[in-house]
This record gives C-alpha cells, sequence and structure tokens, in this order.
C-alpha cells in the first residue's frame, strides 16, 4: 500500500526584480518563511525621491500597495544599495499568503522600478519571530488589520483640499476601498465621504469617515459619522460617531501611515450598508457630491469644528466606478523644507542650433528640486549632457533637438517623448481635456482629425547613470557629479528622432521643453528678439557657448595681441 510522503515547508526561491529603473536589481529572491524576505545582492541607485519596498495585489505593482520597512525596520525613503544581501519582514498581520507580488516603488510617482511575482502555490514555514529584524521606526508605525488586502480594480485620486488632502479610491467587488492622505498633525482628523445634498457641499445630513491617529491607544483609527448639526455630538445630535447614535461603525480599517507630516488612512465600506438612516449609498452608476474637511480631534479623540478654509468649498462630484479618474497633483510631501548642500548653479546654453536631449538622475539636493522648486520624480532631461540647462533661442530661428528619451510606449520608465510647451510641469499626456485646453504646446505634438494630441518627438533610450548610488550630496561641482555617471543607450535600428522647432514672431519669452508623459523632467527656454542671444553672457549662472563663438572670441584676442605688439590700439 504506498503512502503519500510528507514534506516539511521550506522557503522558496522566486526569481530576481525585474529591472525596470534605477538600477534595480537583485540574484534570486527567497521567501524564508510567511513574513520574511531574503534579498541577496541588491543594487540601487537611491536616486527615487520617494522608494519603499512595497506590496499589494493585482496583476502588476499599484498605488493601493503597502509599504514594508528595510532591513533596519526603517520606513524613511530607501537609501541607495551596492550589491547587499538583507532581509526584510511583512508589517503588521500580514502574510506572504495575502499578496501578489513585492516592489520597490516610488510613492511620490506612482512608479515601479521593479518587482518579482509570489506564487500561490506557497509551502513555506510560519513566522516564529526567529529572525533578526526589528519593526521599529522613528515614525509611527504602519498597523495592519486583520485579513488579507483586496486586488484593486478602478484606482483614482482627486484633490479635496489644495495642498491639504486627497483621495484615492478603488470598487472592489461589493465594497469601495478609499485611501485618504492628508497634511495633518498628530491632533487632527480628516474626513470624507458624501454630501448632506446632491449637487453642493453639505455637511448636515453628510455620511463621513472620519480618519486619524489616536495618540491614546497608539493606531490609526477610522469611524463611521453621521453629521445631523453643526455642534458636537450630545449623544443623539450633532457631529456624531454612528456608534453614539444607535448604530454601528461599517467602515473597515486597513492600514495607516504617518511620515514626512503626511498621515494615510485606507479603509473600504460597502457600498450599501444595512443602516438606511446613518449610512449613504455609494452608488457604482453615476456621479455623487462628496465633501471633506480637515480639522481638530477634541479629548475624547473624536472630532470637533474645523476652520471655514478647511472644508470643501465648492462641489466636488465622483464617480466612484470610473477608471483612471486621477486628478491629484504632486504628493502632500513632495517638497520638503530642508537644510542640504549648496545647489548646483543654473547650466546654461547660448547661441546652439543643434542640441541633444537625454535622460539622467536629478542630482538629490543639488539638483532639480532646488533649481526649480518643482518635485523631481528621480530623472530629469539632460541637454548637451547638462542637468537642466536653461536654453536660450531667438525668433524666426530653427533649431534641432536630437530625442533620446525613449521611444517604447509600453514601458513607461523609459518612454520621455519630448515636447515644448508653455506648462513649467508639463506632462501633457496625463492631463484631462480641460486642462490641455490651458496649455499651449509649440513642438513636439500633433493632434489628429478627433483633436487627440500624439507626441511626435520620441527617440531611442539613453540614459546617464550612476556608476554606483547617487553621490550628488558630497560632490561640490557638476563637472564632478558627471564623472560618477556613465552613459547607456540601447540598441535599435530605428532611425534617430530630430525635433526642428522654428521659433515663431508670437512665441513668448518664457517656455519650457518637458516629458510629454510624465511631469517635471524639464525646465526653460527663454525666447528673445533675433541678434539678443549674444547679449547674454551667463548671469544665469554657467553657460554652454557653441563652437563658433568660441572661434570668434580666440580670433578677437589674437587680432588684439596683434595690435598691442605692433603698437597700435584701436578706440
Amino acid at each position: 500500500m504506498a503512502c503519500d510522503v510528507w514534506r516539511f515547508p521550506s522557503p522558496r526561491v522566486l526569481p530576481e526584480f525585474k529591472r525596470l529603473a534605477h538600477g534595480l536589481r537583485s540574484s534570486n529572491i527567497s521567501i524564508l518563511d510567511a513574513k520574511t524576505f531574503y534579498i541577496p545582492n541588491l543594487h540601487y541607485d537611491g536616486a527615487g525621491p520617494d522608494a519603499y519596498f512595497w506590496v499589494g495585489n493585482g496583476s502588476e505593482p499599484n498605488i493601493m500597495g503597502i509599504k514594508v520597512p528595510n532591513e533596519i525596520g526603517s520606513l524613511e525613503p530607501l537609501r541607495g544599495y551596492q550589491g547587499e544581501d538583507i532581509e526584510i519582514q511583512l508589517p503588521g498581520n500580514l502574510t506572504m499568503y495575502d499578496i501578489d507580488w513585492l516592489a520597490v516603488w516610488c510613492v511620490e510617482y506612482r512608479h515601479n522600478f521593479g518587482h518579482v511575482y509570489i506564487p500561490k502555490d506557497l509551502d513555506i514555514p510560519p513566522a516564529l519571530g526567529q529572525t533578526k529584524i526589528a519593526t521599529t521606526s522613528s515614525t509611527v508605525p504602519t498597523v495592519i488589520a486583520h485579513g488579507t488586502t483586496s486586488k484593486p480594480k478602478d484606482v483614482n485620486c482627486r484633490e479635496l483640499l489644495p495642498g491639504k488632502m486627497n483621495v484615492k479610491w478603488a470598487i472592489v467587488g461589493e465594497y469601495v476601498e478609499i485611501e485618504l492622505n492628508g497634511r495633518i498633525s498628530e491632533d487632527q482628523y480628516m474626513a470624507f465621504g458624501i454630501s448632506g445634498k446632491n449637487g453642493q457641499p453639505m455637511m448636515i445630513g453628510s455620511d463621513v469617515v472620519v480618519a486619524f491617529y489616536d495618540k491614546k491607544q497608539r493606531r490609526f483609527r477610522a469611524e463611521d459619522y453621521y453629521i445631523s448639526a453643526l455642534s458636537q455630538c450630545d449623544g443623539k445630535h450633532g457631529v456624531c460617531p454612528d456608534e453614539r447614535i444607535g448604530g454601528k461603525n461599517d467602515v473597515e480599517f486597513v492600514f495607516g501611515d504617518r511620515s514626512h507630516g503626511v498621515t494615510t488612512v485606507k479603509y473600504r465600506r460597502l457600498l450599501q450598508t444595512n443602516e438606511p438612516i446613518n449610512d449613504q449609498a455609494y452608488p457604482s452608476d453615476r456621479q455623487i457630491s462628496v465633501i471633506a474637511a480637515v480639522g481638530p480631534l477634541n479629548s475624547q479623540e473624536e472630532a470637533n469644528a474645523h476652520n471655514f478654509r478647511d472644508v470643501t468649498a465648492d462641489d466636488i462630484q465622483i464617480n466612484f466606478s470610473s477608471k483612471d479618474d486621477h486628478t491629484c497633483k504632486d504628493a502632500l510631501d513632495s517638497i520638503r523644507q530642508e537644510g542640504g548642500p549648496d545647489v548646483w548653479p543654473t547650466r546654461v546654453i547660448n547661441g546652439e542650433r543643434n542640441i541633444t536631449a537625454k535622460i539622467g538622475p536629478t542630482g538629490g539636493k543639488r539638483g532639480y528640486t532646488p533649481l526649480t522648486g518643482h518635485p523631481s520624480w528621480g530623472i530629469a532631461w539632460y541637454l548637451n549632457d547638462m542637468l537642466i540647462p536653461e536654453v536660450y533661442v531667438e525668433r524666426g530661428q530653427t533649431y534641432t533637438f536630437l530625442i533620446e528619451g525613449g521611444d517604447d510606449s509600453t514601458q513607461p520608465a523609459k518612454y520621455h517623448p519630448f515636447y515644448i510647451t508653455d506648462s513649467s510641469e508639463g506632462g501633457y499626456g496625463q492631463l484631462t481635456d480641460g486642462q490641455r485646453r490651458r496649455e499651449t504646446v509649440y513642438a513636439g505634438v500633433d493632434f489628429d482629425k478627433d483633436g487627440y494630441p500624439l507626441p511626435t518627438a520620441a527617440g531611442r533610450y539613453c540614459e546617464w547613470k550612476h556608476r554606483s548610488v547617487d553621490r550628488s550630496d558630497e560632490i561640490a561641482k557638476f563637472e564632478d557629479y558627471m564623472k560618477t555617471l556613465y552613459l547607456a543607450c540601447d540598441e535599435t535600428d530605428s532611425p534617430p528622432v530630430y525635433l526642428n522647432w522654428t521659433v515663431a514672431d508670437d512665441t513668448p519669452d518664457m517656455v519650457y521643453y518637458q516629458c510629454y508623459t510624465h511631469r517635471n523632467l524639464g525646465w526653460k527656454i527663454h525666447v528673445v528678439n533675433p541678434g539678443m542671444t549674444g547679449k547674454f553672457n551667463g548671469s544665469h549662472g554657467l553657460f554652454a557657448v557653441s563652437s563658433h563663438s568660441i572661434a570668434l572670441l580666440v580670433a578677437a584676442v589674437v587680432t588684439s595681441l596683434l595690435m598691442v605688439a605692433s603698437g597700435r590700439r584701436q578706440f
């Protein structure tokens, strides 16, 4: 009689990280137990502005994932790695059976640097706390609710209070999953829900969730509220948790996090609950007015009255079944006011008719963000091998750009069509029709008969890459920083792609070179009248002069020396 062979649970070996961006690579990753990854030979340049180990569900990494602490238990953005072997552990009650992938993910720009999939047929040891990883952090700890995370479908994002609060959402079966991001202090809450009256932002009669960090219990919370009056809850009326007025908390908390001054709370609730009075249904077939507010917590950890500036003043309508409804601006923590090293001087291109455009790193605290005031997502345009120089052009002249920012639209990390616009941020391909009407494009985009935009300046991919990790903080001169980079270009049989731009007479004095698919890669183009480029002599910083200009300068110096030698002077 044959017997089945029983096998002990054992670690599972996975492939290496998929190599997508920022030099991310590794050897084969192992799952040691139900909570622990072993990542050998990890390489990452550390240049992503807001990158983390990231896990979640779905066919590929997405914004509805969860941060995983690094090898020392920290939730700070990842540093650079040069072939190190590390272990990381899933937070809270999360296990390998709850997730579909592990990635290195940039939260600020929703960008996947690389990932590995988790198989479903795992037979691995349980997590018994035997590893050496400590899950302590200087930030408020992430808390994960019991149970598994859900597979997101329709991920969206809206700005509710400019610069203060965003909402992300996805419908998952009979539930709506909602993530609130708020620039709030630890004694404040953020509230979001269905307005008391469709077509306008009305607090009275609204069904909201109040999310906050409970300092007494040291945990994040998401509480179901019903607002019957603009007054403190007396147990029957006012701004009341459902549980205080005979209802129940129909909100399921998923996770919370606080870093860089931004609190994140994710929760879910049924589209239709069993409470007809206190809870409004979230319709999946139409838009509905929503409302949001930020305010102080009282001593009972309940919502107090908010400031009149910290509530939605306009009617914001959301279709919770929509797809790709993403109009959020930059992440709330994207520009951090920190001390740092001296900024590199601005580079200038003046008098050049032929300009190359490649991709490269942003230069950390010396580069893109301090130069422009805009957040970066780790890469920027390098024109004539200089980080975002300011370019001077003349009206009526034609300029030729050799574009090497990538032409494969199936690889977003390596697809950066070049265009010229009046927008200081760019990203024309991300905009809504209404936003596009407010932007003027001068080159690099054509429009079909239906008015749909098509980028035209997308060539092979060339990127200046770090030889090891980003060393911008320790290098005072940009020229020395360039010595830490090397140029890598994709092999292709396609011909070079050029953008020829004849500057029209009515072009404004300031336009910008940008990336069509992503925001904040480029910078300024100064437009001047014919013959005026020679008037600018580097008052904006270091500049690049053309070979023709150098020849004229040398000739002038030689002539002057000859005149002095012959005893002649010219006045």
